[in-house]
């Protein structure tokens, strides 16, 4: 069976259980929080899927992988996924149920990089500015700094970029060179 397909059909079956339940956007923050902890703790998923680690073990993990509060849901979300033996899924599932929250409830990640800090004022510039281009969206906003920008900033929502880096208008510039 498909990798993918697994995760999908879980994440898909919890969000109509967390719909009924009125628990969506709580189990969208322990999601959330579950991915960031997969992401810290690259040993986590060999964690899970060691046959030699007891379930009670891998509950607690995943139980602390969500955050301090966890929602009656997730806990027997995270029951159902190892008494079906499917706990080494658990990433994937966080994943696709975050995007399936997020589509349903039209939400855009927005990722804002400058080259160097911004005030607090021209951040929200910046947002302001990302807000009027995509009306009717909810947006989760995220902040960078790279140093390799020279300048300028690059904004992405979603699969859409925005760039007006300095290296980027150097790099056009060289491109343009290259073709004459």
């Amino acid at each position: 069976m498909d990798n993918g397909l697994i995760p999908r059909r879980y994440a898909k079956a919890l969000y109509k259980f967390a719909l009924e339940h009125g628990s969506t956007q709580a189990v969208y923050d322990e999601m959330k929080q579950v991915v960031e902890a997969f992401r810290q703790n690259p040993t986590l998923q060999k964690t899970l899927a060691n046959p030699f680690v007891s379930n009670a073990d891998k509950a607690s993990l995943l139980k602390a992988a969500a955050g301090e509060k966890v929602e009656n849901d997730y806990l027997g979300f995270i029951k159902m996924l190892l008494e079906m033996r499917r706990e080494e899924y658990m990433q994937l599932i966080a994943l696709a149920y975050r995007d399936l929250y997020r589509r349903e409830n039209k939400i855009s990640q927005v990722r804002i990089t400058t080259a160097a800090k911004l005030p607090d004022t021209e951040m929200s510039k910046l947002r302001g500015m990302v807000e009027k281009a995509f009306p009717g969206r909810k947006l989760e906003h995220s902040d960078a700094v790279d140093p390799d920008l020279i300048g300028g900033f690059v904004i992405d929502v979603d699969d859409a970029r925005m760039d007006a880096s300095i290296s980027n208008e150097i790099e056009q510039l060289r491109l343009t060179l290259i073709t004459k």
